[in-house]
C-alpha cells in the first residue's frame, strides 16, 4: 500500500485532518513508485474519469486515501500492462464490485517467459484514435509517423486493436534511449516474416472443412507465435552478450 507523508507542497492546501489531501501531496506520495508521474498525468486520469477527488468551496481538489490507492492501481496498470484506459476502468469497477479480477500482462515478461496473448474477455477490445493517443500520451504527429513506417495499423473502420497499446508504449519506452521509430521498420520487417512463417505452417488447418481442426490451427498459431518470441529474444541476448532477467 502506498505511504502517505505528513504533508507536502503543491497545488491547493495541505493534507487535513480528516485525511484529506492536496494534489500536490498526492504527487509526493506517488513519486516513491512513479517517479514521472506529474500533476498534469493526474488532473488528465480525473478527466477521465478514473478518479473523483472531493472539491473545496473554492475548487482545490481534496484526495483519500482511497483516491490514491485507486491512481496507484491506474498508474500501475499502465506501467506494467500497458492496458488503456477504458480497460483499466472496467478493472477497477469490477475490482470495486468485489468480482475476482484477473490482470492479463502484456508484452512483459513474466516468470522468464515473454507474454505474447491479449487473453479473452474485457481486454479484447477495439479503441479509438483518441483513447490511443491518450494512453500512450503521445500526439496526433507521431502517431501518424508510427503509422507511415507500419508499427501501428488502424482497421479500415479507423479502430485499433488494443495491442496498439502495446505497440505504443514500447515505441516511447525506446524513445527514451534515442531509437527512433524509423530504426524499427526493421523489427517490423522481421515480425512480418515471422508472422509468415507461423502462417505457412497453419494455413492448411485453417483451411480445413472440421471446425474442430480449424479451432486447433488457432491454437497452434499462439504456440507457434510463442515459440518465435522466445528464439527471437534469445537470439538478441546472444548476439548482445546480456542476459535478461
Amino acid at each position: 500500500m502506498l505511504q502517505t507523508p505528513s504533508g507536502g507542497a503543491g497545488h491547493g492546501t495541505a493534507a487535513t485532518d480528516s485525511g484529506l489531501m492536496s494534489i500536490g501531496t498526492v504527487l509526493n506520495v506517488l513519486r516513491g513508485e512513479f517517479p514521472e508521474v506529474t500533476i498534469s498525468k493526474i488532473r488528465f486520469l480525473e478527466s477521465e474519469g478514473l478518479i473523483e477527488p472531493q472539491r473545496t468551496p473554492s475548487g482545490y481538489r481534496k484526495f483519500s486515501e482511497r483516491d490514491v490507492e485507486r491512481l496507484g492501481h491506474v498508474l500501475r496498470m499502465q506501467r506494467d500492462h500497458y492496458l488503456p484506459l477504458k480497460v483499466i476502468r472496467e478493472h477497477l469497477d469490477a475490482m470495486e464490485r468485489g468480482e475476482a479480477v484477473a490482470l492479463p500482462t502484456v508484452g512483459r515478461q513474466r516468470d522468464g517467459e515473454t507474454v505474447l496473448e491479449v487473453p479473452e474477455g474485457p481486454t479484447a477490445v477495439r479503441i479509438g484514435r483518441a483513447e490511443l493517443l491518450a494512453a500512450a500520451e503521445i500526439g496526433e504527429s507521431e502517431l501518424a509517423e508510427w503509422e507511415s513506417y507500419g508499427l501501428i495499423t488502424p482497421f479500415p473502420d479507423g479502430a485499433y486493436d488494443a495491442e496498439a497499446v502495446t505497440v505504443a508504449a514500447l515505441v516511447v519506452e525506446l524513445g527514451r534511449f534515442g531509437i527512433e521509430p524509423r530504426h524499427l521498420r526493421a523489427m517490423k520487417a522481421a515480425a512480418d516474416r515471422e508472422a509468415g512463417l507461423v502462417d505457412q505452417v497453419v494455413a492448411p488447418l485453417k483451411r480445413h472443412r472440421n471446425p474442430q481442426t480449424r479451432a486447433h490451427a488457432e491454437a497452434r498459431a499462439k504456440e507457434l507465435a510463442g515459440l518465435t518470441v522466445k528464439l527471437h529474444a534469445a537470439l538478441v541476448q546472444t548476439a548482445l552478450g546480456v542476459r535478461l532477467p
